[in-house]
């Protein structure tokens, strides 16, 4: 990887080990990510059955 940006072997393992995050840190970001992503998709799906329960109701007043 080094020798395709064009550094030294020395150099891209001292940016690694600075600026790469741990593990933990990593597994801690993706856990908090999907449990957000968990709730919207919660929050939508509730979202469209009230609308398809509207949708229904209206459609058969209009009969």
């Amino acid at each position: 990887m080094a020798a395709r940006l064009g550094i030294r072997k020395y150099s891209f393992y001292e940016w690694r080990k600075r600026y790469a995050k741990p593990a933990a840190a990593r597994d801690d970001e993706q856990a908090a990510e999907v449990r957000r992503l968990k709730r919207e998709l919660q929050q939508v799906t509730e979202e469209r059955d009230i609308l398809k329960e509207t949708a229904a109701y209206f459609a058969k007043d209009a009969k």
